[in-house]
């Protein structure tokens, strides 16, 4: 009882699905990098990554008033998703150099916000290129823990005036924001669970997770798992 008092148990807001509230606590981490990203009216905002939280800050960006937002992916078969949920401009990072199409999209300017939604050191190291002075860059993914050191340009963060930050996890009150967000439709979390797995099928859920071609797999209760979401 004393975790309950406080506000710890969030009733799910009606018309929620357990499917869709299975996805409140990522996208409460989101909503914690958002917040940190400091992403404005007007904004150009670069994603790095279209798995699943890549697409949920790219919603959440929408949200917050960028004018534009680019996505880049070296998986070309995701950034179809991405275009889906309204990304303006998709890049194939395995095929073309992002730091070029920003600089292309943006006339030159570079963009205001870069978030790293992906494990990836060198996307760290490159994207401080890509920022327009006074830009931020939030690492949202983070890197293996034995090989987590990244050189950056500390002449372009300084004279550039560039915040550079980093989140993980998000507070009970980002789970709240999200549980709204999920409920009002204003994030549209259906369009990002994949497969659809009963609990007796653990194992090829776990295993169709790691190939890592899919976007989120949920897990629920053999009695209730139904049609497969798209």
């Amino acid at each position: 009882m004393r975790a309950v008092r406080p506000g710890n148990v969030v009733p799910l807001p009606e018309g929620t699905t357990f499917l869709e509230a299975a996805l409140i606590e990522p996208l409460a981490c989101v909503v914690n990098g958002n917040r940190e990203a400091r992403i404005a009216v007007g904004d150009v905002v670069v994603i790095v990554g279209a798995g699943p939280i890549g697409l949920l800050h790219l919603q959440l960006a929408r949200l917050s008033g960028a004018s534009r937002v680019v996505v880049a992916e070296i998986r070309a078969p995701r950034l179809g998703a991405a275009k889906e949920l309204g990304a303006d401009v998709v890049v194939d990072s395995a095929a073309e150099d992002p730091a070029a199409r920003i600089r292309e999209e943006t006339g030159g300017r570079g963009c205001d916000v870069v978030i790293t939604a992906c494990s990836d050191a060198s996307a760290q190291q490159e994207c401080i290129r890509w920022l327009a002075p006074y830009g931020r860059v939030c690492f949202f993914g983070g890197l293996p823990q034995d090989d987590s050191e990244v050189s950056l340009d500390t002449n372009a963060i300084h004279y550039k005036n560039l915040l550079v930050t980093g989140v993980t996890g998000g507070s009970l009150y980002d789970f709240r924001i999200a549980a709204r967000l999920i409920a009002s439709k204003r994030v549209d979390v259906a369009r990002i669970i994949s497969h659809v797995y009963p609990l007796s099928d653990m194992a090829l859920a776990f295993q169709q997770a790691m190939r890592r071609e899919a976007m989120k797999v949920v897990l629920q209760q053999d009695r209730e798992a139904g049609d497969q979401p798209r």
